[in-house]
Formats: structure tokens, C-alpha cells, sequence
């Protein structure tokens, strides 16, 4: 189903603006572009029924020139303006007036008003969608890449966080078993004394321990000596005579080679009810035969991957940050400060991927600030800091688009709520403002008190805390401030990295 910015657009506020420019207190709705209303000042009024019945009979909705047009109707007067869009008509703003009997020159004087008015109207209207288009066009763009950001992201961890030995192939068969919906995985490499299995049954096998004794012996001498990848779905099969007798398996057997020589084999097994391996599969289980063989230069890719991944995100980053240049690193330092926070709080991995995303995305919103406000370096006016305030919610209407960030979305979003609840966008207060959100607000907080502004210099490290500590239970949450207190009693290596001031008075500077 195609997109319709009409139905997301604030209409009332046009009808608004209708209201005060004119005085006829016309009826007003909004159409698509096939006359049906996207939305109506009253939805069981006389212009709705009007406009139903318009659509019934398939109403064209002439339009003479671009102005304000004209239907006659039932006793009624519909005035309605088109809505262009850059490929075509949008669709229409109508408003139902007092019938006329028909004649132009006994109109109202008004709808002279009426006419400018709804022209403006419609032309702020088309504006609106343009720039909801775009947004969405971007929205999906984003999700694009941030779902491509993070399979690399979610690969490199994996990886990075194997261990030595069978461990490395236990994973990634796991991953295969479940992605191939395969009852077991195995590789085995017999001049190793290597077998390792990964199960994802759908129904029990009670001899598994012979089926694997059955995968070092027969079956990996025949793979070995064919050099071919083997699948046997028929019961019938004649191999059977030899390999895997009286074991009604369905089997996908990949040779391993390393150079020209078969080292080990890869191996798929599913109860006979299941549905047989077909070359896809068998062309699977080739790619993956190649990659256990090739581990090594697969780290290696991957190392670069991961590099690839963190120059992603800094540009991406660098896009928010490079409107100020006195917030330049910003971003970085409070998703790295958060996720400190988060790891000492021993979060799950889920959330702590949530606060990944929802810390370094924080300020996306500030994409949509002047740069005359951002980049201000005296005190701002109360207006301008109501463009300040409208970052978390710009950040949400952003990010709420990527269906792989909804859990980051909340952190991002209410990271300016206050713990008293005098914060905005929703003036949430305690643990109703959700958790990563006060641990990113603590991490911004420091950040904010450390980092040097066009209005003044950075803090330093013994300020903030004392700052941090005046604002617990009223800007900040105690709980969360108390970690991170814990965290910064390490004296973590990242003060010096983010080049933070020292009280030149605290005790381990004086000195002995």
C-alpha cells in the first residue's frame, strides 16, 4: 500500500488558520487525491455526507485554472482548492459554504478572503507533504543502513567474543542448525579428534551418539575419497548399503578442504518427516565448508569489517555534530561514558544494545535546529530554547521509522526528561522515565559539564561529579549516579583519552 503524508499532517491547524482569516466559519476538510477525506473538521457533518456521495458516483473534481473551484450541490456550495504535488495532484482542501442559488455574483464577499486563504492553505499543506515525503524517503534510507550497521556490528561481536578452540565452530553451527531449521549440525574433523554438534531437534534422537560415531567413520571416508558434497533424502538411497545403515536420516554432507586436500566435512542431519536438502541447501553448506576452512582470513576480513563499522558510525555522527563545531565528539563521549555505566550495572545484552544504539543517536535531532540557535554563544531566548527543547522528540520522529531501534528509541527520546519530572518533551518523572534514557541523561550531563562551549570552558572531572551529586533526585536518578560514581572511582582510562580537566587540589595531585 502506497504512503499518504496527508493522513499524518496536523490538519486542524489549517482549519485553524481558516478560522481566523476568515469569518464564514465554512466546514473544512481534506481530501486525497480520488476526493475520499483523509480528515474532517466534523465527520458527520453535511460537507462529509456531501463528500461520500461525491465519491460514490465517482466524482472528477474539475479544476479550472489553480484557484479556488466551485461545486453546486444540494442547496450547498462546496469551494474547494487543489493541492498540487511534484508528480501530480495530492488531492484537495474543501470547505462547505451557504448555497447561492447558483449565481457567481451573489458569492460572498468573504470568500474573496476564503480564496486567498485556502491557497495558501493548500500551498502550506503541499509543502508539509513534500517534506514528510523526504523524511520518510530518509527514514527508510537510514533503516537501510543501520540494519546493515548492525549485522556487521552483531558479526564482529560474535566473533571477537569466541573463544579458542571447538567453541568457534559450536557457534556459528548453532547459528546454521537454526537458520537452516536442520535437527543437527556437525563438523568433524577425524585427524583431530574433532566432532562438534549442535542440535535444534524437532523431535528427539535417542542414538544421537552413534549417528555422530557413524559421521567420523563411513561417512567421512566417502566424502573424503569423492570430493563431492553428499545428500541422501530416499530411504531407498543405494549408499545406504554403506553409509548410515539402518539410520533413516535425510543427510547433507559438505567436504572441507583446505588447499586440495579434504580435511573435514560438514554435516546436516534431519528426521525422515522432514523436507528433503535440495541443491540450495547443498550450495549452503558449500559456503559454509568454505568459510570453517578459511577461519583465519575470515578474521581478518571481519577486523576490517569492525573498522568499517566504527567509521560508519562516526560519520554518521560527524552529520549531527558537524552544525556545531563546539560539540564535536559529543555524541561519542556520552555513548561511551553510558555504556560503561551500562557494563557495570551488568545490563542484558539486549538492553545494552538498545543503550548502543539509543546513547551514540541521541542527539540526531538536533539535525533539525537553526544553526543560528545551535550555534548561539550567548544565553538563549525563551524561544530559542524552545527549539532546544524540540531535539528528543525531532530524534524520535527520526528514529521511531527503524523498526530495529525501537528499543534504543525511548533513550533517545526522554534523555532530558528530569527525575522531578520538570524535564521535557513529557515532563516524565522517577522510574517512569525509562531506564537507559537516565543513564544517558547522567553520561550527557558529565559530558555537558566537562566539554568547553562557545560561551565558556570546560569543568573539570571533580566539578561535574559534585555538580552531579547537588542534582541527584531532583535533574538526575541517585541509583544510576551511584554507579557511575563507582565507575569514575576506577579512574578509567577514558578521562585522559577525552582530555578532561583535574582539580589541581584533589589529594593524588598534591605532591608527597
Amino acid at each position: 500500500m502506497s504512503h499518504n503524508p496527508l493522513q499524518e499532517i496536523d490538519c486542524a491547524k489549517y482549519r485553524r488558520w481558516v478560522q481566523r482569516t476568515t469569518s464564514l466559519g465554512d466546514d473544512m476538510a481534506v481530501c486525497d487525491a480520488a476526493g475520499a477525506p483523509c480528515w474532517s473538521s466534523a465527520p458527520a457533518g453535511p460537507l462529509a455526507t456531501l463528500l461520500a456521495a461525491l465519491q460514490a458516483e465517482a466524482y472528477a473534481w474539475p479544476c479550472s485554472g489553480d484557484g479556488m473551484q466551485r461545486l453546486d450541490r444540494d442547496g450547498a456550495t462546496l469551494l474547494y482548492q487543489p493541492l498540487h504535488g511534484k508528480t501530480g495532484p495530492l488531492g484537495y482542501v474543501a470547505v462547505l459554504a451557504a448555497d447561492t442559488g447558483g449565481d457567481a455574483a451573489s458569492a460572498p464577499f468573504g470568500w474573496d478572503a476564503l480564496a486567498e486563504t485556502l491557497e495558501d492553505v493548500a500551498a502550506a499543506i503541499a509543502d508539509e507533504c513534500k517534506l514528510l515525503s523526504e523524511l520518510n524517503t530518509m527514514a527508510g534510507e537510514l533503516s537501510e543502513r543501520y540494519e546493515e550497521l548492525h549485522l556487521v556490528y552483531a558479526i564482529d561481536r560474535q566473533v571477537r567474543d569466541m573463544p579458542d578452540g571447538a567453541d568457534i565452530f559450536a557457534g556459528l553451527l548453532q547459528n546454521w542448525a537454526e537458520h537452516m531449521d536442520a535437527d543437527v549440525a556437525a563438523f568433524v574433523r577425524p585427524d583431530d579428534g574433532l566432532c562438534v554438534s549442535a542440535t535444534n531437534l524437532s523431535a528427539p534422537i535417542h542414538n544421537l551418539d552413534l549417528v555422530l560415531v557413524e559421521m567420523r567413520g563411513d561417512l567421512y571416508r566417502f566424502a573424503h575419497s569423492s570430493r563431492q558434497p553428499i545428500i541422501m533424502n530416499e530411504a531407498s538411497d543405494p549408499r545406504r548399503a554403506y553409509i548410515f545403515t539402518d539410520m533413516p536420516f535425510k543427510i547433507l554432507c559438505c567436504p572441507v578442504f583446505q588447499g586440495k586436500s579434504v580435511v573435514a566435512v560438514l554435516v546436516l542431519l534431519n528426521h525422515a518427516t522432514k523436507p528433503d536438502f535440495s541443491n540450495s541447501d547443498r550450495k549452503l553448506g558449500e559456503v559454509l565448508a568454505n568459510h570453517l576452512s578459511s577461519m583465519s582470513r575470515m578474521h581478518s576480513m571481519l577486523t576490517e569489517t569492525s573498522k568499517f563499522n566504527a567509521q560508519m558510525a562516526a560519520a554518521l555522527i560527524e552529520a549531527v555534530e558537524a552544525k556545531d563545531p563546539y560539540t564535536r565528539g559529543h555524541s561519542e563521549r556520552v555513548h561511551h561514558i553510558a555504556m560503561e555505566i551500562g557494563r557495570a550495572m551488568h545490563l542484558p545484552p539486549r538492553e545494552l544494545d538498545n543503550l548502543f544504539w539509543g546513547s551514540l543517536l541521541h542527539d540526531v535531532g538536533k539535525i533539525g535546529i537553526p544553526d543560528a540557535v545551535l550555534c548561539k554563544p550567548g544565553r538563549l531566548t525563551r524561544d530559542e530554547f524552545t527549539f532546544i527543547m524540540v531535539h528528543p522528540e525531532r530524534s524520535y520522529e527520526i528514529l521511531r521509522h527503524i523498526d530495529r531501534l525501537q528499543g534504543a528509541v525511548p533513550g533517545a527520546r526522554h534523555h532530558q526528561e528530569k527525575f522531578d519530572g520538570s524535564g521535557y518533551p513529557h515532563g516524565l518523572a522517577g522510574h517512569d522515565i525509562p531506564h537507559n534514557a537516565r543513564i544517558i541523561a547522567v553520561a550527557d550531563t558529565y559530558d555537558s559539564i566537562t566539554s568547553s562551549r562557545a560561551y565558556r570552558a570546560g569543568r573539570s572531572h571533580e566539578v561535574a561529579l559534585a555538580e552531579i551529586a547537588r542534582c541527584a533526585g531532583s535533574q538526575l536518578d541517585p541509583a544510576i549516579i551511584a554507579v557511575f560514581e563507582r565507575v569514575c572511582l576506577a579512574e578509567p582510562e577514558w578521562i585522559a583519552r577525552f582530555h578532561i580537566q583535574r582539580d589541581a587540589t584533589r589529594p593524588e595531585a598534591l605532591p608527597a
